[in-house]
């Protein structure tokens, strides 16, 4: 059983989880048949379009769900090993995977049945419901995947959820290239594989994914060949959907583009058995070494360990290493705090307006891409591509963001919310670039704002965890997540979306520079703000960071 059940396996399966969960990004490929079908204007869209962010934001439920079903272990159990405890074997994290399954499928099921016309359109009301149900469905596959691999991996917690929140924003460019290669100009069979896909692979793999309490200093280097791999396979959809941009493929070379994407993604289970493989070969190795040596030659092994932990984490300025820390109760937020807890602190607000603010405003620009474009003239492939690459950028801002993170508060003693703040400020670029409307502008505003949307969601949970702890980070993470459809309907439906009516003509069609001009300076002074809040968020956890830094390294170097 330990070729399935490792640390290793449980990653290349959250991946696969991930790269297919991501559906709340592709809503641009079936929001024009959604539109038409159903005989909506552009706030109607708009406003299921925010009952949708909605769903894949609000994921308090998923989060109360896992505290409930995966019980808490304290980070000093056996390096390894998964947690013992009877209520983990009949439930544990599959079970979150599985509520999520059934709602995904339920959700998108209904869409579909609605746009084809297997029955009559429902009120809007109802739509909202369920296009609310398919997104929350991913929630609980996501909250899975980044709670198990935060509580896997803590040492380097920037650098897996980077890896996960990666992964399903690049989900959107992934089941775009299925779109492409199935189902191109046919968006309503594209919902009906929305429905089916993700299900299947959640159910295939969900008993793989358990916790185990992963120790040394040897993992991070396993993890960074996962970074690797999600830097080739992001590196080739960027190839495809430009080669796709210049020409037109036969069916058989899609095809072929297709095959070697697949195997890309297999590569993670290559890995995992890889590592398990030389983990196993060390294991007997040191098994046999230990039964032929003196108990001297096994405490300088001891010995040689503790030096290699120290050098993975030795590299703090000297100004910030004179902090003196003598007690636990000296460090600030360290307890474990529960939801309320979290609620009542100034921290938690401050991270609630940066969600409404600068996350809504990153939301409401991929809702209405697809109408930006149509007003700016851009053909419909180039609408397509635009979306695909946003889900490029949302990759690297999040893929990017956890390894940065990780990089400046480990080596340079940087807090993770200068990081934060810095992307706020690359947000309020990008929305100026769309607003001037010139030629070429979505090829440049929607790089700089999904850059800094992505970034925001590997680092709001990794700040959500080291503000508030581990325990409940799953529940705390998702009230928190859940500002972010406020934003979103505020933005995108009584700013985008009104403002765009007030332009469109009868058909309820808007071309022209002036169609998203006004909104877009609006979220960019929007964005500023968020900015500001930011900065104070920097100070005021600024000596809280140097804290957690220096414990976490007098930690490994024990």
């Amino acid at each position: 059983m330990g070729w399935v059940a490792n640390p290793w396996t449980a990653v290349a399966a959250a991946i696969w989880i991930q790269s297919s969960c991501g559906a709340s990004y592709t809503f641009s490929i079936y929001s024009s048949v959604l539109k038409s079908t159903q005989g909506y204007d552009q706030s109607t869209l708009d406003t299921v379009s925010v009952f949708k962010d909605v769903g894949a934001n609000f994921g308090v439920l998923s989060g109360l769900l896992y505290t409930a079903v995966v019980p808490y272990t304290h980070r000093s159990a056996l390096p390894g090993s998964p947690s013992k405890s009877k209520w983990t074997s009949l439930a544990g994290p599959w079970l979150v995977l599985a509520a999520g399954a059934i709602q995904f499928f339920t959700g998108f099921i209904f869409i579909w049945a609605s746009v084809v016309g297997l029955i009559s359109p429902p009120p809007v009301p109802v739509m909202c419901f369920f296009a609310w149900l398919s997104a929350n469905g991913q929630t609980f596959l996501n909250t899975t995947n980044v709670v198990t691999g935060l509580r896997n991996f803590p040492g380097h917690s920037g650098t897996i959820i980077g890896i996960m929140k990666g992964f399903l924003g690049l989900s959107g460019a992934i089941l775009i290239q299925i779109y492409h290669t199935f189902f191109d100009g046919d968006p309503s069979t594209f919902i009906l594989m929305l429905a089916l896909l993700p299900s299947f692979i959640s159910v295939l793999l969900m008993f793989l994914l358990r916790i185990y309490e992963v120790h040394g200093s040897d993992y991070k280097k396993h993890l960074d060949s996962f970074s690797v791999t999600t830097v080739i396979i992001v590196a080739y959809l960027v190839f495809i959907i430009i080669l796709q941009n210049f020409v037109s493929l036969p069916y058989w070379g899609q095809m072929f583009e297709f095959v070697i994407l697949m195997v890309l993604l297999a590569s993670p289970f290559g890995i995992a058995i890889k590592v398990h493989w030389e983990e196993s070969r060390k294991f007997t190795q040191s098994y046999t070494i230990e039964r032929g040596s003196s108990t001297s030659k096994g405490s300088t092994s001891s010995s040689d360990s503790a030096s290699v932990d120290q050098v993975e984490y030795t590299e703090l300025p000297s100004g910030e290493g004179q902090v003196q820390v003598t007690t636990d109760d000296e460090l600030p937020h360290e307890e474990d705090k529960s939801p309320l807890q979290a609620m009542c602190t100034l921290e938690f607000w401050m991270l609630f307006v940066i969600m409404i603010s600068g996350l809504g405003s990153g939301l409401a620009t991929i809702n209405n891409m697809s109408q930006i474009g149509q007003s700016l003239g851009y053909s419909t492939i180039e609408i397509n591509n635009l979306v695909s690459l946003w889900s490029m950028w949302n990759f690297l801002g999040r893929f990017g963001g956890g390894h940065i993170s990780d990089y400046i508060m480990h080596r340079k003693g940087w807090p993770r919310p200068l990081l934060m703040t810095t992307t706020l400020g690359i947000m309020v670029i990008g929305h100026l670039i769309i607003a001037c409307g010139f030629r070429g502008n979505l090829y440049l505003g929607p790089v700089l704002v999904g850059i800094g949307y992505g970034a925001h969601w590997s680092l709001m949970p990794t700040i959500t965890s080291e503000l508030f702890g581990v325990k409940h980070m799953g529940t705390i993470f998702n009230a928190i997540a859940a500002a972010s459809p406020l934003g979103s309907y505020i933005l995108s439906v009584r700013v985008v979306g009104y403002i765009y009516d007030k332009q469109a003509d009868e058909d309820n069609l808007c071309f022209g520079i002036d169609c998203f001009m006004s909104s877009f300076f609006i979220l960019a002074g929007v964005a500023f703000l968020t900015f500001l809040v930011g900065l104070v968020l920097y100070f005021r956890t600024q000596r809280f960071y140097k804290l957690v830094v220096l414990r976490r390294l007098k930690h490994y170097a024990r």
